[in-house]
């Protein structure tokens, strides 16, 4: 605290992001990028950047990445808003479109930096809780409201809502905006881009961090009706006209262009995910089902700190979640390689065994 912070700051809890740790031997599944790298195409075109253009300013308004978002989605530029991670390009919508009289709602379960950005721009919010189960239930969420956001599939769960609900939720909710972050929906989801042609209220956030291999890069975008993105822009050149800059923008074009590196890729992830659930099962852990980058899972036994820090001693690293509590005992796995797979289940495998060989029980026995 600093007698000379700005009233605000005092009150603010920030946001912790996923660990980067510098370990020997690193087995990275705790903040799901992506196990492969991004396209060569990519590569190609970063290094076609890398010359005396980078004296000038990068094109403010991205127009050929919006175009290629466009075209991919089938909607024109006008209704595609980019940024600087799909980080900003929701806190942008919150500022821009969820800060209204009512309360904005969400679940009580999903990302931790919805409630960060409701406490950074004074927007009063409402957590509703998920079903005992880990699912959105619609009904809940029939309420007077400034707005609805939820990631689909939800994280940390990796549950799907279905797109007929979605359609339900924005037929009964025609009065605010509804925005649906499909951070993770290229890895096994259906997405509800389509229907913002059919609903202006509905906007659906993307991130090139996850199914594209772009986590270093920094790119998201939002597609909804112009009107929509028309005040996200407004709000983007308040703050920062050049989000994004010409590495960013030629490297995002690539990844968007090249669909056949992208449909193999996701592919292999979802491949990959079927194997460590299947391991998991094995070594009797409980898996939510997942259409995401990740599983969601825990052991009747074993608490999720215990395993986390034990696996942490093995050079692997998974995220645990302390709060809220009815989730400590869950880990939440990001999809690697079937290589790095089979390394965390025999890791798995020689914990549950040692801590069963150490427990009382087995010593009286």
């Amino acid at each position: 605290m600093s007698r000379f912070w700005s009233a605000v700051v005092g009150g603010l809890t920030p946001y912790i992001p996923g660990e980067q740790p510098q370990l020997p031997n690193l087995v990275k599944l705790n903040t799901n990028e992506n196990p492969y790298g991004p396209s060569p195409r990519v590569l190609d075109a970063l290094r076609a950047e890398a010359g005396d253009s980078l004296r000038l300013y990068p094109d403010p308004v991205s127009e050929r990445l919006r175009q290629a978002i466009a075209m991919r989605h089938e909607v024109t530029a006008a209704h595609v808003f980019v940024g600087n991670g799909s980080d900003e390009v929701l806190a942008h919508t919150f500022n821009a479109l969820l800060k209204h009289d009512a309360p904005v709602l969400f679940p009580d379960i999903t990302y931790s930096f919805y409630p960060v950005y409701c406490r950074l721009y004074g927007i009063e919010y409402r957590e509703i809780p998920l079903t005992g189960s880990f699912e959105i239930d619609v009904d809940d969420y029939l309420q007077a409201n400034g707005g609805i956001i939820f990631p689909n599939p939800n994280a940390p769960t990796g549950r799907l809502l279905a797109e007929a609900e979605i359609e339900r939720l924005l037929q009964a909710n025609a009065g605010s905006v509804v925005v649906i972050d499909e951070a993770y929906v290229n890895f096994g989801g259906v997405s509800v881009v389509p229907l913002v042609l059919r609903y202006p209220h509905l906007l659906v956030t993307h991130t090139l961090s996850k199914s594209r291999s772009l986590a270093g890069l920094r790119v998201g975008y939002a597609i909804g009706h112009p009107e929509l993105i028309e005040a996200l822009n407004r709000v983007k050149d308040s703050f920062n006209s050049y989000p994004l800059d010409r590495f960013a923008q030629a490297g995002a074009v690539a990844a968007i262009e090249d669909q056949p590196y992208f449909e193999e890729t996701w592919r292999k992830v979802v491949a990959s995910r079927e194997r460590l659930v299947a391991g998991l099962g094995k070594l009797d852990f409980e898996v939510v089902p997942s259409t995401a980058n990740f599983v969601f899972a825990r052991h009747p036994g074993r608490t999720g700190a215990e395993l986390a820090t034990r696996l942490r001693e093995r050079s692997i690293v998974v995220r645990n979640f302390h709060s809220p509590a009815r989730i400590a005992a869950y880990l939440r796995i990001s999809v690697g390689t079937d290589a790095q797979g089979e390394t965390l289940i025999a890791a798995l495998g020689k914990i549950l065994t040692e801590s069963i060989a150490a427990s009382p029980s087995s010593a009286l026995s």
